[in-house]
């Protein structure tokens, strides 16, 4: 299994070597190019020098006369803050100032010792100045503005963009950087921005606490005079409202309230009494015998002397009955004496009904009084109220504009001692350096970026190429896309078109007569037996070398000792008449038309090849070719001649191949490599198949061995070299390829 993987991953190896050298030509020239630019590119390019100035930068701890508390902890909002702050316009633009520019002349390379006459010369020269600020853009229109706020804002704008600012990591110190063809030029404007940066934020700091001391001294004016008027508001709603009498007012009402409502509870609750009271009473007073059954009128104590009276008179009553007669004057008058009793007994049960209905009136008259007043003292205490809350707003309103006041005066008073405490410390650690070498370009490490970048760069683009390339390139290509056996491979050469189809005749020993004969030799051994004798040779598309391969074909089969007829069957661009110079008047289509006989066929200066010839180009070629006298033909020429070679028109032009492919043995297709791409193979195979043709297999012609394969390269290059006939074919001129 480990010998086979190993086996599948050499086979890949090879394969990828195998198109970097077919490629290698697209590989040296994508190397050589990229190369060239790199070094173009790297040795024109001005040498830029870096200088860089070490600040640290903290933020300072809050001094407050009046704050206990301070700063701690790292602000990444801070810091950024204040790294755009040095890359800003006017810190650059404070530099332009502070080295005076926008008044300098002079070529900036003629820098003095001291850096600073250097830059006073520099913006002379705008060519030079646009090479060691990067950004010209709009520059060279400079030389023309007379104003020099104008320039001195354009100068800002390219020297602020070309600022670099990073921090150190781990620690609060940042390095300020700039770089410039010339090295005291970068090594002046790193360390002027430094300073140029801790002015500015000194500068910032007085603004604002001027800015911040002002504001506050006029706001405490204003709340001086809200406190004044607030106050003058409050003492006259005093007196408006006589507030002393109000207070009291407020501390009795409650009271009062309460008592009230505690007198109006009791009123009710004798109301209900009375009133239960009095309905029974007043149910009875109809019937003065049932209402001495009632307790208030029972208990009370004149109606229970009457009934005690009344009870001792008829006791005597009953006593004299007893013993006078009824007529007896003192009977008589102890019984007016009852009567008269009970006379006064019913006047006082009906004055204790009318004692008992006044008090129900009293408790209803009590209730309604109680009400009324508890009334008026609620009514009284949420005026109060609200005349206390309207207090109360009125003294907060005073309170809030006292305390905001005093909090002002004080702030002013803590700003004009603290304004000039520095809100971030800056301290310059370490200064920029004369630079003593460029940082750009770095040539070495470009030229090996460049060796590196063209090398693989190469490598992809002929990969890509391969990729992009379908035409025919190797056999084993051929195979394994299209499926059919590829008989053989015809180099390519660099001849004239006629010498090509007889190259076999004049230069037998030759390479591609070499190979032409390799391709007989797989044709005579396709079949053990019996070897196909009739073949048709065709092609997917035109200008692939079928004729030439039909020429050769035929002639190394003769040259073996077998009779060989070689047709033209392509009745609509004839060629091989003119191969073999031969007249073209009568032949294959003169014959199928009835118009000659047999006598077409003539011999050639090739032994044992006889030629059939196209003949004039016919109205109908596919009707010819298919006709019943055509396969009569072919079958009488088969019983005469060992082997028949017909050379035919392309398979995807016209139908005249696939007829003739029905009627011969088998086929061979030719491919033109680097022309004929695998779909067109595929389409004429699986046509071909389609009709139950036999397909002998693929010839590949015109093959560059010098791009092909590098093992097949070696080998044609070692039959070269044991090839008697190299010599002569050292000789030959190379012409027009075919």
């Amino acid at each position: 299994m480990n010998g086979q993987l190993m086996e599948e991953k050499e086979i890949h190896l090879r394969d990828y070597l195998r198109v970097i050298f077919k490629r290698r030509h697209t590989v040296f020239a994508f190397f050589a190019v990229v190369l060239v630019v790199v070094l173009i590119g790297t040795f024109s390019t001005t040498p830029i020098f870096m200088a860089s100035t070490k600040v640290l930068i903290e933020k300072a701890e809050s001094r407050a006369i009046m704050m206990n508390y301070s700063y701690g902890g790292y602000d990444p909002e801070f810091y950024a803050t204040q790294y755009q702050l040095i890359k800003s316009s006017s810190v650059a633009r404070r530099v332009v100032d502070m080295l005076g520019l926008v008044k300098t002349t002079g070529d900036p390379q003629n820098l003095g010792a001291g850096g600073v006459s250097f830059l006073q010369k520099f913006f002379g020269a705008f060519s030079e100045f646009r090479s060691m600020v990067f950004r010209t853009e709009g520059l060279d229109a400079l030389r023309d503005k007379d104003d020099p706020e104008a320039r001195a804002d354009a100068i800002a704008k390219t020297i602020s963009s070309g600022i670099i600012v990073s921090p150190v990591k781990n620690s609060k110190i940042v390095d300020i950087t700039y770089m410039s063809p010339n090295p005291a030029l970068a090594q002046q404007i790193a360390n002027t921005v430094a300073k140029a940066y801790i002015e500015q934020l000194l500068e910032f700091n007085m603004s604002s606490a001027k800015y911040t001391l002002e504001w506050m001294t006029k706001k405490a004016e204003e709340e001086r005079a809200n406190v004044e008027k607030s106050e003058k508001y409050l003492q006259n709603f005093q007196k408006s409202q006589n507030f002393v009498t109000l207070e009291n007012k407020v501390a009795i009402i409650p009271q009062k309230i309460a008592e009230l409502n505690t007198r109006l509870i009791s009123a009710e609750s004798r109301k209900r009494e009375m009133e239960t009271l009095y309905n029974k009473v007043k149910e009875v007073s109809s019937n003065i015998s049932d209402a001495e059954n009632i307790n208030v009128i029972a208990s009370d104590p004149t109606l229970q002397s009457i009934r005690q009276q009344i009870i001792k008179s008829e006791q005597d009553i009953s006593e004299l009955s007893q013993k006078l007669g009824q007529k007896h004057p003192s009977l008589l008058r102890a019984k007016e004496d009852l009567a008269s009793l009970k006379t006064k007994r019913d006047q006082e049960i009906r004055r204790v009904i009318e004692s008992v209905k006044n008090d129900y009136e009293l408790a209803k008259s009590n209730v309604a009084s109680f009400s009324r007043l508890l009334a008026e003292a609620k009514g009284e205490a949420l005026n109060l109220n609200e005349k206390a809350m309207e207090y109360g707003i009125i003294s907060r309103e005073v309170e809030t504009n006292r305390q905001l006041y005093d909090a002002l005066v004080k702030r002013v008073k803590e700003q004009s001692i603290t304004d000039q405490i520095q809100t971030v410390n800056v301290l310059i650690v370490e200064k920029a350096e004369l630079p003593s070498s460029p940082v750009k370009p770095k040539k070495a490490m470009n030229v090996l970026l460049g060796l590196l970048l063209g090398l693989f760069g190469g490598v992809g683009m002929a990969f890509f190429v391969e990729y992009l390339d379908q035409t025919v390139k190797s056999p084993d290509d051929v195979e394994a896309k299209v499926g059919t056996p590829v008989l053989g491979l015809i180099p390519l050469v660099k001849t004239g078109a006629s010498r090509i189809e007889t190259i076999v005749m004049q230069e037998p020993k030759s390479m591609i007569a070499e190979n032409y004969r390799a391709v007989r030799t797989a044709l005579l051994l396709s079949s053990a037996e019996n070897p196909p004798k009739r073949i048709l040779v065709t092609s997917a598309g035109p200008e692939e070398g079928k004729t030439s391969t039909s020429v050769n074909l035929a002639t190394t089969i003769a040259q073996s000792g077998y009779s060989v007829l070689l047709i033209d069957a392509d009745l609509r661009k004839p060629r091989i008449n003119k191969v073999f110079g031969i007249s073209n008047a009568k032949g294959l289509s003169t014959y199928l038309a009835g118009a000659s006989d047999l006598d077409v066929i003539c011999s050639t200066n090739v032994p044992n090849l006889s030629l059939l010839t196209s003949g004039p180009v016919p109205p109908n070629p596919s009707e010819l070719l298919g006709s019943k006298l055509m396969v009569e033909l072919l079958n009488s020429l088969g019983e005469r001649f060992d082997m028949i070679i017909c050379d035919s028109p392309p398979l995807l032009s016209v139908a005249d191949s696939l007829i003739l492919g029905n009627i011969l043995d088998a086929t061979i297709i030719v491919t033109r490599a680097g022309k004929t791409t695998y779909d067109s193979v595929r389409k004429a195979v699986r046509t071909l198949g389609d009709l139950k043709v036999h397909i002998l297999g693929i010839v590949i012609n015109a093959l560059d061995v010098k791009k092909s394969d590098y093992y097949y390269y070696r080998y044609q290059n070692y039959y070269y070299a044991s090839e008697e006939t190299t010599e002569e074919l050292k000789k030959s001129k190379p012409k027009k390829k075919t």
